[in-house]
């Protein structure tokens, strides 16, 4: 039997692995896609969420690779409104730290692979799970054509079976997560009417590392730096721009901002909107749910994956002490409500990301960019909204 069972092989569920491979526990992690993402996805990385990578011995290798962003401005209508400052606002890591998501994971799954080779087992999709208050069991199913050694087939889909025993299992396996379908485990939210398109362009401008804010009246227009000389683009949309092209996004950057990027270069694009679902319970016996699993917020801000590996910190040594025979309830009870008031609090921080970036008359942006002035006039009215930028 295996001390824990993680389902999900993201950011989230390979730093949990990691973490619980170093304190010796048996760990298996299930992932349903058969071959690591390759697409940029989620790009930044806060102070705590890399002082939680460093538990688990990749900030190193983070640090070396990302882009430090220690310098944010917003601008509009060609001037410049405010600027933010990441540097000497506390803490170890006094920048936030762009990287795309494929080589987090790529560092997270080289680490759990130097632990243990056989910790991550891919193209398998939970099927059912019980938990019998002294284990856990899970069925999960793969294509007969994955190469996997079933342990019988699973006639009404035609496909073969695995059974995992686990003193503990755990779901890192995102917004619709089949960990906590199976625990019937249910959640609360709202969808939002923004909506986004986003893209990875070539970085033909002067800005560098610094993170760029446009407060335009068709919308706001994020732009980030990535390695590589490339540059990632986020622009507000009336509405889902599905079949958008790399030259469509280039457009709408240009009439807003008047940049010009270079649309043949484009790596990544990407039409999404935005909902808010929280689950109502984390903890349900002998099973936890994390990252989306437990809460989905908004991806504007670039909270969520964070808050992911802070959940799987807080829980690591929880799960350690559990298996050791110590009482840990209250500490569990004490998890479960500390994280879920952070990413109520975090969730709350991207509505109001995204109100600001919402379509709005010239009149009223220039009134908003007189009252924000002012209020950034002071150097610790700055420093606290980096703060809450970086979720310090």
């Amino acid at each position: 039997m295996l001390d824990v069972l993680i389902v999900g092989a993201g950011p989230v569920g390979l730093h949990l692995g990691a973490l619980l491979l170093q304190q010796g526990l048996t760990v298996r992690i299930l992932e349903q896609r058969t071959e690591a993402g390759t697409h940029s996805r989620a790009i930044g990385i806060h102070p705590p969420g890399l002082a939680a990578l460093a538990d688990a011995g990749i900030a190193a290798a983070l640090i070396r690779e990302g882009v430090h962003i220690t310098v944010g401005v917003a601008r509009s209508a060609g001037s410049e409104v405010t600027g933010l400052r990441f540097e000497g606002i506390g803490g170890g890591y006094p920048f936030i730290l762009a990287l795309p998501q494929a080589r987090t994971e790529a560092l997270l799954a080289a680490r759990v692979a130097e632990l243990d080779p056989g910790a991550v087992l891919r193209g398998l999709s939970v099927t059912a799970l019980h938990d019998d208050g002294a284990q856990v069991t899970l069925r999960a199913s793969a294509d007969a054509g994955d190469g996997l050694s079933g342990t019988g087939p699973d006639h009404a889909s035609g496909r073969h079976a695995e059974t995992f025993t686990a003193r503990l299992v755990v779901g890192a396996d995102g917004a619709r997560s089949a960990v906590r379908r199976e625990l019937g485990i249910a959640t609360r939210g709202r969808n939002y009417p923004d909506t986004y398109l986003m893209g990875d362009f070539p970085d033909t401008g002067s800005d560098g590392a610094t993170a760029v804010l446009y407060l335009e009246t068709g919308g706001i227009v994020e732009s980030f730096p990535l390695p590589g000389v490339m540059r990632r683009w986020v622009v507000h949309t009336e509405q889902l721009l599905g079949g958008a092209s790399a030259a469509d996004l280039a457009g709408l950057i240009m009439e807003r901002t008047g940049t010009s990027v270079p649309a043949e270069g484009n790596t990544m694009l990407s039409a999404f909107g935005v909902r808010t679902r929280l689950a109502t319970h984390m903890v349900q016996g002998r099973a936890a749910l994390i990252g989306d699993a437990a809460h989905e917020i908004s991806p504007i801000g670039g909270q969520g994956m964070n808050l992911g590996w802070l959940d799987a910190a807080a829980l690591a040594p929880i799960i350690t002490s559990a298996l050791r025979g110590e009482p840990t309830g209250l500490r569990l009870g004490a998890f479960a409500q500390s994280r879920m008031a952070a990413a109520s609090r975090a969730s709350a921080q991207a509505w109001l990301n995204m109100a600001l970036g919402r379509p709005a008359p010239a009149s009223f942006l220039d009134r908003r960019h007189q009252l924000v002035r002012a209020v950034f006039a002071q150097q610790w009215s700055r420093d606290v909204v980096a703060r809450r930028f970086s979720m310090q």
